[in-house]
């Protein structure tokens, strides 16, 4: 029986590995963390190596590679597509072929050659390694069921395309998933989501969480308009796109000039600031996107009988959507998988192949994603060298008193760049590479995105919050570790605000914690324990003892453009090229103030392709 395998996914976004022995997850990052290209399609050498260095075992001690989806049905796709819509995207169709014939179609051999040059041998014996393929939703289904605490479930994955299937449902019971239904390609409310996306002046595939962000600016006036003209959505969680609408199929655009004209203009510039009708598209599309997914959900529920739901694919990140689906009630209990979208098809795919072949009667009755800080850690050697590299000095602190001090930085509104542990596997942070503020101040949001993240002043961000208080703010007691449901805050901590225009209501004091609380009261809530994260729950004690407030702002440590930061020198150079106060690299504290205009040049000539 196969014992160490190794997973991956590569070749379209979000290039990742993972490896899993008997079944327990070892290690898993996406590529990007290591090239610094953001959503990075390549294959994942850095992200092998480090695999296979956390496993303590070569190439050769692997017993299976297991690839996330299966390239001759996505050519098959492909070519079909073409054929059915010919002569229409002719030209795409000549651009993509000579691609796919030199290396998608042949994807095993170069996969070999890739894991050959791997090896560092012209003599491995890599070939001898059974390579085996699972299907992308498959992937998918695997990734959010067998890590989840749950015996039997729902499975729900919702992306753009793998290779025919957008939508698919499934029957995770004992060690088995079992396919109940699926719609097919170009049918998708992945693609469906991304035309919006594109329409509205961001890049499809890493500008959906800005769709979604402003959809609060807005009012759903065209949701009527989308049902009629763009999707025809059933009772059964079936649905049909109107592709008269759409040119994702063949063209080069995901919109059609009959999309267009139904909303009265060509699509918005990218990087121009949205507009009222941007911000009531975005509404519209979100509230769309909500009811479907619910139809999903309860078709799904009628279907088995078992109040566990997983979900996983691009749309499982949309955690308004989620929050929607907890707050309807069909389900018991909901678990999402933190590396949703292709990224986590790689650790799918281990799981997958492990389950297939494994005697093992039943899955963990737990948790087993480990707080999905399965990426590389660093030692205080590797920070101090750091330090040196970069010419900066840092204070080393104990843990109490690093705690205490940090929290009273917080408090004074100073904002904090936080590097702790391993890193988080998936797009968010989770409190080890995060950038830390204090929510109840009325300019953070701001701040933190303007002279921080340097990106959209409308962009929300999230609180972070003890599980034993999130009662006291929020209205649910559901844990969400994860930071992919949205809650609302309660009553009693909220404010009338005036009747501000546009983006400029992101300046309303809302709450008694404006810079954690969305247009509508919502937040992207981030549950902490002891045990996940006992460093950052010491933190976020230390804050409450200082202020009463049991919650911090988490964001993600990078600028706009940049992958979450991975190495110590990565997070230096991030942290002297913004105006972050103060940086914790482990136990050492370090001070802006203190660090050389000379270090400050060197880091800011460092930039990053927009996204």
């Amino acid at each position: 029986m196969m014992r160490i395998i190794l997973g991956i996914s590569a070749f379209y976004h979000d290039s990742a590995a993972a490896l899993i022995i008997d079944g327990n997850i070892v290690a898993a990052v996406q590529q990007e963390r290591f090239s610094r290209l953001k959503h990075d399609p390549g294959f994942p050498a850095d992200a092998v190596r480090y695999c296979l260095k956390t496993a303590d075992c070569q190439l050769d001690d692997v017993d299976a590679i297991v690839f996330y989806d299966k390239p001759l049905l996505k050519f098959e796709r492909l070519l079909e597509t073409f054929l059915v819509r010919a002569p229409f995207g002719f030209t795409g169709f000549v651009r993509a072929m000579p691609v796919w014939l030199k290396e998608k179609l042949y994807l095993k051999h170069l996969l070999r050659k890739e894991l050959r040059a791997l090896s560092g041998s012209a003599n491995t014996q890599t070939r001898r390694f059974p390579l085996l393929f699972t299907e992308h939703h498959q992937s998918h289904a695997a990734s959010a069921y067998y890590p989840s605490p749950f015996h039997h479930a729902i499975v729900i994955c919702l992306d753009g395309v793998g290779e025919w299937t957008t939508t698919s449902v499934w029957e995770g019971k004992g060690n088995t998933l079992t396919a109940l239904s699926e719609l097919h390609f170009p049918h998708s409310l992945g693609l469906l989501y991304s035309a919006f996306t594109f329409y509205c002046g961001f890049k499809v595939n890493s500008g959906e969480y800005k769709l979604m962000g402003l959809a609060p600016y807005g009012s759903p006036k065209y949701a009527d308009l989308i049902r009629t003209h763009l999707i025809d959505s059933k009772a059964d969680g079936s649905f049909r796109l109107d592709l008269r609408y759409f040119d994702y199929e063949t063209g080069r655009r995901m919109t059609s000039q009959r999309f267009h004209d139904l909303f009265g203009r060509g699509p918005w510039p990218q990087d121009k600031e949205p507009d009222q009708m941007c911000m009531d598209l975005a509404s519209s599309i979100q509230m769309v996107i909500e009811e479907v997914v619910l139809n999903i959900a309860r078709y799904a529920r009628s279907r088995v009988k078992t109040g566990n739901l997983c979900l996983a694919g691009g749309v499982a990140l949309n955690c308004v959507a989620n929050g929607k689906l907890r707050e309807a009630a069909i389900f018991d209990n909901i678990w999402v998988q933190p590396a949703a979208g292709d990224a986590g098809g790689a650790l799918g795919a281990a799981l997958a192949a492990w389950y297939s072949q494994s005697d093992v009667a039943e899955k963990p009755a737990a948790d087993t994603m480990q707080a999905a800080c399965l990426g590389p850690a660093y030692s205080d050697a590797d920070i101090c060298q750091a330090m040196t590299e970069w010419a900066v000095n840092g204070e080393r602190l104990d843990d109490d008193k690093l705690s205490t001090v940090v929290a009273s930085y917080l408090a004074d509104n100073h904002v904090v760049g936080w590097y702790q542990g391993r890193a988080e596997y998936g797009p968010r942070a989770l409190g080890n590479r995060s950038i830390l503020g204090n929510p109840a101040s009325e300019t953070m949001q701001r701040v933190m995105n303007v002279k921080i993240k340097q990106r959209e002043s409308f962009r929300p961000f999230a609180p972070a919050i003890r599980l034993e208080r999130l009662g006291d703010y929020f209205d649910t007691q559901a844990d969400s570790p994860y930071m992919l449901d949205v809650a609302r805050l309660l009553p009693r901590h909220c404010y009338t605000v005036s009747a501000s225009e546009g983006l400029d209501k992101v300046n309303d004091k809302r709450s008694a914690i404006p810079a954690v609380t969305h247009l509508d009261y919502s937040a992207r809530v981030q549950t902490v324990t002891s045990n996940d994260n006992p460093r950052f729950y010491a933190l976020l004690c230390a804050f409450e003892a200082q202020t009463g407030l049991p919650v911090l702002i988490n964001t993600s440590f990078n600028v706009r453009g940049e992958p979450p930061v991975l190495t110590p020198a990565d997070a230096i150079r991030c942290f002297l090229a913004t105006e972050m106060d103060y940086l914790v690299l482990g136990n050492y504290l370090l001070d802006r103030r203190t660090a050389s205009a000379r270090a400050i040049q060197r880091a800011r000539q460092t930039t990053f392709e927009k996204d």
